[in-house]
């Protein structure tokens, strides 16, 4: 299975890059810097745990994804309060990055079934 090809993937390359876009201009460089490497982690451990030999390791980064998740929905949390994100973008953020993490339990539950299976 070629990771470009799921769906998980391609979401949180849309959500990263949407961020990246967002931030573009942003003067706040250490906030940019932490919302966009959080949003940017998500598909980049995807990516690596579905390029892993074995599925215990594709487990751990799926679940490093996952945790980026939770950073990121903390980190749009407060760029909504300091009013660095307006509250649609948020709530479609916080939307999306809410689904990608049930996305990515589906897809560790299903390597951790095969993983029991070995």
């Amino acid at each position: 299975m070629r990771f470009e090809d799921l769906d998980v993937w391609k979401r949180s390359s849309r959500l990263s890059a949407d961020i990246y876009k967002h931030f573009s201009s942003c003067r706040d460089y250490g906030f940019k810097d932490q919302i966009t490497r959080s949003g940017l982690s998500i598909p980049s451990n995807i990516a690596e745990g579905l390029e892993r030999e074995s599925n215990r390791e594709c487990i751990n980064f799926l679940s490093y994804a996952k945790g980026s998740c939770a950073e990121l929905r903390t980190q749009i949390h407060i760029g909504l309060e300091i009013h660095y994100i307006e509250k649609p973008t948020a709530d479609r953020w916080l939307k999306e990055a809410i689904e990608i993490s049930s996305m990515i339990s589906g897809l560790i539950k299903t390597k951790k079934r095969f993983l029991a299976q070995t």
